[in-house]
Formats: structure tokens, C-alpha cells, sequence
């Protein structure tokens, strides 16, 4: 049975709900604070909650933060590669969610921002299996090499899913030069894209995407309310988006990367997991917090109440 191995990382959000950012020095109170496991648990779980086992390959902490996200992934059934890391903690993000539904973050690695060859070399990579790879993962000097040299040396029959993040803006890096050949599955939001090619539009970004990937990687590159774009071998297709009201978009763009992820394990195409994953993303935003993916029954149930817009 195809698995989600998951190499990106899992880290802790202290989850704040405000009216508005506040101004350099000054203050705001927020509606709401509570801590819950974030970061890579949120494509986990949303993946998991449809139907793909998952494996996290990434380290994670002996503290509270530790406990916090071994807890929160057991809950979901995902399976772990290794033990705690003696001596350090899981990271931990501040996530601040305003009155737009925009959030913003303020991040700090901890043990997850190791990863080495000898732990890599403990996992058995089944013929069917999904990798995904996290940009955030390029940006840790502890751990980027070691995990694109592994994934270069895994059969070229196991696709490769990247998600570049905000941070990853360019395809300059020795890196991401080595890796951009071996993707197949390229997911991210328009932004990103956009600011990852220097292009003008979705089609100039895919275009050149295109030109910078596997010949038959699958685009997907996810537009807001307006659902997402899928691309493969020129061929471009957009796919609507579900009306609801936005709460909180925070974890998103995660739920939508594991629905997608899930519906082609289970042997759907393309424009097919789309959908899905746009009806996972719709649910996601009107619920507070960061893993908000809904579970397959959710994803049907809107699918036969609303048509995407």
C-alpha cells in the first residue's frame, strides 16, 4: 500500500488570534493562544485523515514541545523513524492569524533541524511510496545535504513531491539546481511560484517550471478562493475553488498538499485530486488553528453539497 514519507518538519505553533499585527514596539491582545503541533504534522495529518499512511522521517525533541508533537502524530496514526533526540527540543513558531484571515510567523528550529545520512540510510523505501520534501528543509545547513543526497540515490520510480515554502524564492542555489530534476510533483501557492521563477503570471511561472523539472512532473500551484492550477507537459487547467467563509488560513495550503497527495495514492488523476484537495482547503479556513484538514467524509460532503465556483 502506497505511504507518505514525510522529510520536512514538524514543530510546535503557539497559535494567537489578533485583530491586527501590531506596529514595531508596540502591542495587541489576542483573542485566543493555544499550542498545537504545526509545520510538516499539518500535511501529515491532512494526508493521513484521507486515507495514506504516513511515515515523518525528521527528528524531533525530548521536551515539552517533543512531547507535544509525538503525542499529536500518534494521535493520527503517523508512524515515526526515529527516537527523540537526546538534548533538544522541537522547535517551536509563533503563528499570528489577523482580522483578513492572513497569518504571519516567527520561527525557531530545534531538533528538527538535524537529519543525517546514517538516519536516512534506516529507511526502506517501498516502490510505491510518496516522498515529500519540504524547501524549509534546503534552508537547514544540518540536514539539506544529507537528505538531497538520499533522495538522489532512491529509484527514480518514486515520485518526489516539493514544496518550496516562502523562503525558498529562487532556483539559483547548488541545491536546488541538484534537486529541481528529480521533482515530480511540484506543489506550492501562487506566490511562491511566482517569486520562485521572477515571473509575471501562472502561465509564464509554469512555463518555466516546466522547463526546469522532470519532463512529466505535475504543477499544482494553489490560487486562494479560486482553487488551483494544475500543469503537466505544457498543458495547463485550472480547477475552482469552494465559496466559504475564510477564518483562518493558516495550514491551508498544507491540507490541500496532503488531500492531493492522498487522492493519488488512491489512483486518482490529477484534475480528480484537485478538487478534493480544494474542498479540504475550503473546510481548512474556516476553522481556527494549523492541522484543520478535514477527514474524507468531510472532503465528500462538500464535494455533493457545492459545486467548485
Amino acid at each position: 500500500m502506497p505511504r507518505l514519507l514525510h522529510s520536512g518538519q514538524v514543530i510546535v505553533d503557539l497559535v494567537m488570534a489578533v485583530d491586527r499585527l501590531p506596529a514595531a514596539g508596540g502591542d495587541v491582545l489576542a483573542q485566543s493562544a493555544s499550542f498545537e503541533a504545526g509545520g510538516g504534522f499539518n500535511v501529515m495529518a491532512a494526508a493521513a485523515r484521507n486515507g495514506l499512511p504516513v511515515l515523518y522521517l525528521g527528528r524531533h525533541g525530548q521536551g515539552r514541545f517533543g512531547d507535544l508533537a509525538r503525542a499529536a502524530m500518534q494521535a493520527e496514526g503517523i508512524g515515526l523513524s526515529l527516537p527523540p533526540s537526546p538534548g533538544a527540543d522541537t522547535g517551536v513558531c509563533v503563528a499570528l492569524t489577523d482580522a483578513s484571515a492572513e497569518r504571519t510567523f516567527i520561527s525557531h528550529i530545534g531538533a528538527e533541524g538535524e537529519l543525517s545520512a546514517e538516519d536516512l540510510a534506516e529507511v526502506r523505501v517501498q516502490a510505491d511510496d510518496y516522498l515529500y520534501v519540504s524547501g524549509y528543509s534546503l534552508l537547514q545547513a544540518s540536514k539539506a545535504q544529507a537528505l538531497v543526497d538520499w533522495l538522489l540515490a532512491l529509484p527514480r520510480s518514486v515520485p518526489v513531491m516539493f514544496d518550496p515554502g516562502p523562503l525558498v524564492d529562487s532556483p539559483d542555489s547548488p541545491l536546488m539546481a541538484a534537486l529541481l530534476p528529480r521533482i515530480d510533483i511540484w506543489s506550492s501557492n501562487r506566490a511562491e511560484a511566482l517569486g520562485f521563477t521572477a515571473s509575471s503570471s501562472i502561465e509564464m511561472a509554469l512555463q518555466r517550471l516546466g522547463a526546469w523539472l522532470a519532463p512529466t512532473a505535475l504543477l499544482l500551484l494553489r490560487d486562494g478562493a479560486r482553487g488551483c492550477w494544475i500543469g503537466r507537459q505544457g498543458q495547463l487547467a485550472q480547477v475552482g475553488g469552494f465559496k466559504v467563509q475564510a477564518l483562518d488560513s493558516n495550514g491551508a495550503g498544507d491540507a490541500h498538499a496532503g488531500v492531493f497527495v492522498a487522492g493519488l495514492a488512491a489512483g486518482l488523476e490529477p484534475l480528480a485530486a484537485a478538487r478534493r484537495a480544494n474542498a479540504a482547503a475550503a473546510i481548512a479556513v474556516t476553522r481556527r488553528g494549523p492541522a484543520t484538514a478535514p477527514g474524507h467524509a468531510e472532503v465528500d460532503a462538500l464535494l455533493q453539497a457545492q459545486e467548485p465556483q
